[in-house]
């Protein structure tokens, strides 16, 4: 079963990959055909309806999943046919409403964008809300009945529907504004397309819909904490991208445009690299998710356990993997990806982040998957209040520093509480020693890192970079063989599967 459980998520991030590689490519078309201002238009009008969307949807597939999974440790078929049912109600409760008052008081929203133009790009997207949040429903599904290939087939066919659709439709702009209406469009019509696809595959294949009474209360309290959760990040960042560089020029004597570029750095270049890790635990959490809530609500303890302990240890050896090349080459990826070295400085400085990044992230998908939402909602919030605390009072002393401080402590606090909270839960779950194992590995891995860098200085740049992290890594997955901490005749097999 684990096996199973690894190639399925080997499967979600080669699609994952895929997708990120075409949106990659599309940004740069765009960028070509529609210029800084259309851009511009387009990832506002975006941005806005992200907010909307992760309001009334994001919680919904995890907990679909989720509930699927405890009607499949009961058998019970109809069940799992009132959980869409829910799912599909509860989400049209907020959007067709929230989609109706959108359209007709635009108006208020004009703080929101710089021209009347971008209002009405951004209202064409309205019933993309009511039509992606209903395929959110039916990706839960997916999840939750383990149909990890539609899902992911699905997934990339909607993106590359926006992407050719969209990259045809931009060549023909007559203006900037007209390229985003165009690429806003293709948005629209790739939602369609999912949504279509998805509901037609969940009733080909037994699915219906059913009077949803006895789902849709346990549903939707599900699904509340996960969606707070979701749309307070959005928000928090909005906090912070409003006042850290505003406590930079007060605090710290920067000028306006200063304060900008640190900021930059860090958010657009620095974290990005720093949360290379979460696509992959990303996809482990999806596929391992549903598994985890079926053996829970089935009392199948043992079983319960080697999943969490498998997918702790496997969220740990990725950062374990990770960390060191990081640390060690964090200024030359700086320079050679962003032309930035104080990006890079930051990914080294802070790599060690990564660890209780990793175990924070795919803790709280644990204990979701174990009806643990609100639990896990409180514990983010506590973190939260920790960075925001770490950017108003250390500002003035660490710079932009303090953010990345207050978010590393943030992660460190949340995998703490989590864990507890897991050994009360599940008490024979073993996790420490493995973790201790890989993080004194780490540490052990970027010293000899700065041994193996320390004699590339004088070979040209990307050259030593490739020397030096094959180096590093070697020696890593070595030292994790030595240990074992990693079985590579297991990896062999799953990847043959």
């Amino acid at each position: 079963m684990a096996k199973n459980i690894y190639a399925s998520a080997a499967q979600v991030t080669i699609f994952s990959t895929i997708e990120k590689a075409l949106s990659f490519a599309y940004r740069i078309v765009l960028s070509r055909f529609l210029g800084a201002e259309g851009v511009g238009i387009y990832q506002i009008c975006l941005s806005v309806f992200s907010v909307f969307l992760t309001m009334a949807s994001s919680g919904i597939p995890v907990t679909v999943s989720r509930m699927i999974a405890k009607q499949s440790a009961t058998g019970t078929l109809a069940g799992k046919h009132a959980v869409v049912s829910a799912g599909v109600a509860g989400t049209l409760l907020f959007t067709v409403p929230a989609a109706i008052i959108l359209f007709f008081g635009r108006g208020m929203l004009s703080f929101l964008f710089p021209d009347g133009d971008s209002i009405d790009i951004f209202v064409i997207l309205l019933p993309g809300l009511i039509l992606t949040s209903v395929y959110a429903v039916m990706r839960g599904t997916f999840w939750g009945n383990k149909q990890f290939m539609p899902y992911s087939l699905i997934e990339l066919a909607e993106d590359s529907v926006m992407v050719i659709l969209g990259s045809i439709l931009v060549m023909f702009a007559s203006s900037p504004s007209d390229g985003a209406f165009r690429a806003t469009v293709a948005v629209l019509i790739s939602y369609i397309f999912s949504f279509i696809v998805s509901v037609g595959w969940y009733l080909a294949h037994g699915g219906k819909f059913v009077h949803p009474r006895e789902q849709l209360k346990p549903l939707l309290a599900s699904a509340m904490p996960i969606t707070a959760m979701r749309t307070s990040t959005s928000l928090i960042n909005s906090v912070v991208a409003t006042f850290l560089p505003a406590l930079l020029i007060s605090t710290c004597g920067y000028e306006n445009s200063e304060a900008l570029a640190l900021y930059g750095a860090v958010t657009g270049m620095s974290l990005p690299v720093l949360f290379i890790p979460n696509s992959l635990i990303g996809s482990i959490a999806v596929v391992t998710a549903p598994e985890m809530s079926e053996h829970y609500y089935a009392k199948r303890t043992q079983k319960l356990r080697g999943d969490i302990e498998k997918t702790i240890k496997a969220a740990v050896l990725i950062a374990a993997i990770v960390i060191p090349p990081l640390y060690v080459l964090g200024d030359e990826i700086g320079v050679l990806l962003f032309d930035n070295a104080f990006s890079g400085r930051v990914i080294s400085d802070f790599s060690f982040m990564l660890m209780p990044m990793c175990i924070s992230m795919i803790t709280t998908t644990v204990l979701n998957s174990m009806n643990c939402e609100v639990k896990t909602l409180i514990y983010f919030f506590i973190g939260a209040l920790f960075m925001l605390a770490c950017i108003f009072v250390l500002t003035p002393i660490a710079g932009i520093y303090s953010y990345m401080t207050g978010l590393a402590g943030s992660n460190f606090i949340t995998a703490g509480l989590n864990l507890a909270l897991l050994s009360k839960k599940c008490p024979s779950v073993s996790w420490a020693k493995y973790t201790v194992t890989c993080t004194a590995l780490c540490v052990l891995g970027s010293m000899f890192g700065l041994v193996i860098d320390s004699l590339t200085d004088s070979m040209p740049t990307a050259a030593a970079m490739a020397v030096c992290g094959a180096a590093v890594t070697a020696f890593m997955l070595a030292a994790l063989r030595v240990a074992g901490a990693v079985k590579f005749a297991a990896l062999k097999a799953i990847l043959k599967k």
